[in-house]
């Protein structure tokens, strides 16, 4: 088979095109063949070594992945061979065929596209940790997405008008705005035109939680305590990927509620384009540069 493989620390665009042996089942694993990838920001870093994880080279980047089942190892009882499905994983999903253990892997409904389904399970179970698990969103309270035109930030502005949540959206471009806007948002803002600070305070009557989910601005920001004291809001971190792999039932839980919403149509990832597998270096590129919306996606 083919895959993107990292052979050193570096920029995406030293991924080898390259190929690798096809993995086998071990008991518990579902194997799938390939038709969609997910492109996250994540893995640009996990690319540069940057990331909180790093894999033994050489690696294939990559956390999630639609297909189908073509191999089962003993136990498996999630998913059954031919069925459609997406999956999550910590790396290796830019590949034509991967294994994964079943507790992260999902029947994909008859309503998605592998391309949907590729582009669902990260951005949308992040949004769900952060949002309803880890805030409380309430009916009636006031959300606001920064980056609302990213993967993640769409996530975020659907799921927070399907819980009844007023939003508010900021992005750095008019076309942006109109995206978040077209996904629900009913506040957008321009943070490179507009003092979004102020907006924020009189929409907001100057009281919220702070929810970090990631550094996608390349650096680690710093809260100082003495604000969050005098200014009474909470800051509260969202760490989705330690619920996978501490507390995979819980996850499964949360993703049943998603795909409920995700059929009554109140969900629907946004894909802004796909790329060859062997052209992972350019999908990339487009998340880094910030000139794509949505979800990207590669297709073996």
């Amino acid at each position: 088979m083919k895959a993107m493989l990292a052979r050193g620390w570096g920029e995406p665009s030293t991924l080898d095109y390259a190929d690798a042996p096809v993995p086998r089942p071990n008991p518990g694993e579902v194997v799938i063949e390939v038709r969609a990838i997910g492109c996250n920001y994540p893995d640009i870093l996990i690319v540069q070594g940057t990331y909180q994880h790093r894999p033994e080279l050489p690696f294939s980047p990559g956390c999630e992945v639609a297909g189908i089942v073509r191999g089962v190892g003993a136990g498996v009882t999630e998913v059954g061979l031919g069925e459609r499905v997406f999956a999550t994983m910590a790396w290796g999903g830019y590949a034509e065929v991967v294994a994964i253990d079943q507790r992260h892997v999902y029947a994909l409904p008859d309503f998605m596209t592998f391309e949907e389904g590729a582009a669902f399970g990260l951005a949308y179970e992040t949004a769900w940790c952060g949002l309803v698990h880890r805030a409380a969103l309430r009916r009636g309270e006031t959300l606001l997405v920064h980056a609302a035109a990213g993967g993640t930030g769409l996530a975020a502005v659907q799921l927070g008008r399907a819980l009844g949540a007023k939003v508010i959206a900021t992005a750095g471009t008019a076309a942006k705005l109109e995206i978040a806007r077209a996904n629900g948002a009913d506040v957008c803002i321009d943070y490179r035109t507009e003092a979004w600070v102020e907006r924020v305070r009189r929409e907001t009557h100057g009281e919220g939680r702070l929810l970090v989910i990631g550094f996608t601005g390349g650096r680690i920001a710093e809260v100082a305590t003495n604000r969050v004291l005098l200014k009474n809001f909470s800051v509260v971190g969202v760490h989705w990927g330690l619920y996978r792999q501490r507390d995979a039932t819980t996850v499964r839980r949360w993703m049943v509620e998603l795909l409920k919403l995700a059929e009554a149509r109140e969900l629907q990832p946004v894909v802004w384009r796909a790329f060859p597998l062997q052209r992972a270096s350019q999908a990339l590129a487009a998340i880094a540069s910030r000139e794509s919306y949505g979800k990207v996606v590669l297709i073996p």
